[in-house]
């Protein structure tokens, strides 16, 4: 935690240096009001007779006083501010790119509501508690040592009744905090509950609306934030019995200096002005412990949010860095996102699985993929066909290193992708996928997403292969239109057409469609694969597909069949060999209008 603040070392010792002078002032005051009543007002040693002078200029000192304590708290508070704010913002930043680098199986442990919990909430706490130690404790802290010494100086008597008000204000803030500080961490588990809930219903609201499932979902949010209310009440009730009682301890301690102070008076040992005074000071002693038991629920908030806050920081990612690919990208120290900026090989794009077996970590242990031997050569198109759940995603979720093989190794041009820096490997990988994503800025900054360097005319030849211009355009505002959140403003086929837009003007060696023409009419996507074939030849495409018609035309295409290859091979081929693909074709390619939609990479002729 401290690292964050070493930047802003100097914020963080002037602030409590001015909340020292601040406080300092404040003790002066009950010395000077006594003053001014023992000799003032009461002429205690002027024969009983006021002096109106000394009131003036002794009520003149307490006005500056005043001043200057309130000049030292305003600094303090800049102070605190500067480097408290500072502090989360640094911390905030540095949880946001730990974020980042997490991979998918990480992401879905913590999940979506508690990582959005702790990167704002979580943080904050973080920050009131900086904020609080430097201005809540040293001035509590001040008040309480300061006090007692003033206090101590006006009579000895007067240190009789703090140490016996002080045990018992210990015991009860002790006691207080003891029961709260473990329901905190619950409280904040709490909160993560409540954004999960809120954050699936804004994602998912059409579903929600479609379904008529809004009751439902109210009632699940209403129950949620009924947890975190209980827990916060359950937390609020305990301190509320403490401070009545904390106040009654003070109200009997003044009542015992009044006492004192009266046989004192009495004695001829203090003046009624020192009476005064130590009341003022027994206030500050004790409303300073007071303090310290709200400062403790600060601090014990605090130190449970740090430590979610600890776990995302100290999160080392599962999917690391390689040791780097002499010629890539970064080791020339360009940013391109060009497919020229990748290892030194030609032709570039060829993809090979050996081997490969994969598990998802965390599941069942159960393997989706099983002993996959392939190789794709630069240039190729492989389809990808198999039933729902038979392991195609999972298969190219393993080239860009979305997770890591359980056995084997993925190869990108004979090097292991574990090899790769992962933003090199990355640059070289495009991925259009079903759902597409799509952010709340405008249609030409959504397709420069992979390549920010691309001109217009690139990104109108990629929108015109995409078969997404003819839309762009009859658009009032063209490629400056703005996208709603997750593309709300358009339809499911506008999303997919520019996400492959994006896809397709990275340029990059290796283009993945994960099934991302399936909102498209057949004509269009027909129309997609001609202008890909014309267009980027040389670009190693991997088509996964529901439908045979998608990938008829492909170079091959490889049937996936419970995690395993069970045949890899040409449309023409695989209908005479391969009993699963014959029943595939059979079952959705009855119509001849159907039948005759392709993609052929081979130079034949497109039909619809």
């Amino acid at each position: 935690m401290f690292k964050y603040l070493k930047k802003y070392w100097l914020f963080a010792l002037l602030a409590p240096l001015c909340m020292i002078g601040e406080v300092s002032m404040d003790l002066l005051q009950p010395q000077l009001m006594s003053i001014i009543v023992d000799e003032g007002v009461l002429g205690v040693s002027n024969n009983n007779v006021g002096d109106l002078k000394l009131i003036l200029t002794t009520g003149l000192q307490m006005i500056l006083t005043v001043v200057i304590g309130g000049t030292f708290g305003v600094l303090c508070g800049v102070f605190t501010n500067i480097s408290s704010q500072n502090f989360g913002n640094d911390m905030r930043k540095d949880a946001f790119r730990r974020i980042m680098a997490l991979s998918f199986e990480q992401t879905d442990r913590f999940s979506t509501g508690s990582l959005i919990t702790r990167i704002t909430n979580d943080i904050t706490q973080v920050q009131n508690m900086v904020a609080q130690c430097f201005r809540g404790f040293v001035r509590n802290l001040m008040f309480f040592v300061g006090g007692i010494a003033c206090m101590l100086s006006l009579d000895l008597s007067f240190g009789v009744i703090v140490a016996c008000a002080f045990p018992f204000l210990l015991i009860c803030v002790t006691f207080f905090i003891s029961r709260v500080n473990p329901k905190f961490a619950i409280l904040q588990k709490k909160l993560d509950k409540v954004n999960s809930v809120m954050q699936e219903n804004v994602t998912g609201s059409r579903v929600v609306k479609a379904y008529v499932r809004e009751d439902y979902e109210k009632e699940r949010f209403g129950n949620a934030n009924q947890d975190l209310i209980d827990t916060q009440l359950k937390i609020l009730t305990i301190f509320s019995f403490m401070g009545p009682i904390m106040n009654i301890v003070l109200n009997v301690s003044v009542v015992a200096v009044l006492y004192v102070g009266s046989i004192r008076v009495q004695e001829g040992g203090v003046t009624p002005g020192n009476v005064m005074a130590a009341i003022t000071y027994l206030s500050q002693i004790l409303n300073s412990v007071m303090m310290f038991a709200m400062i403790f629920q600060t601090v014990s908030r605090g130190m449970a949010s740090y430590a979610r806050i600890k776990e995302v920081l100290d999160c080392e990612p599962v999917i690391a860095d390689g040791a780097g690919v002499p010629g890539s990208a970064s080791d020339r120290g360009t940013a391109s996102g060009s497919a020229a900026n990748t290892p030194a090989a030609s032709p570039r794009g060829k993809v090979e699985f050996r081997n490969v077996s994969f598990a998802y970590p965390g599941g069942s242990g159960e393997s989706v993929l099983s002993n996959i031997n392939l190789t794709i050569n630069p240039g190729e198109t492989l389809g990808i066909l198999g039933a729902t759940g038979s392991g195609k995603s999972s298969l190219v979720n393993l080239i860009p290193r979305f997770y890591d093989v359980t056995e084997g190794e993925v190869l990108v041009d004979g090097v292991n992708v574990k090899d790769y820096k992962l933003s090199d490997l990355r640059r070289r990988i495009a991925i259009a996928l079903q759902k597409s994503e799509l952010f709340s800025t405008t249609i030409r900054e959504n397709m420069r997403w992979g390549n920010m360097d691309a001109t217009d005319d690139e990104l109108e030849a990629a929108a015109r292969t995409a078969q997404a211009a003819e839309f762009i355009h009859s658009k009032p505002e063209g490629f400056e239109t703005m996208v709603a959140e997750k593309g709300m403003s358009l339809s499911g086929g506008q999303k997919q057409r520019l996400s492959i837009s994006r896809a397709v003007l990275k340029q990059a060696d290796i283009l993945i469609f994960d099934d991302s023409t399936s909102a498209l009419d057949l004509k269009t996507e027909a129309n997609l694969y001609k202008a890909l074939r014309t267009e980027h030849g040389s670009t190693t495409k991997i088509i996964i597909a529901q439908r045979i018609a998608s990938v008829k035309g492909a170079n091959r295409i490889a049937v996936i069949d419970n995690g395993r290859i069970i045949a890899c091979d040409s449309h023409e081929n695989l209908l005479k060999t391969c009993e699963i693909y014959q029943d595939i074709y059979q079952s959705q390619l009855k119509s001849s209008a159907d039948s005759e939609i392709t993609y052929s990479v081979k130079g034949g002729a497109d039909h619809e």
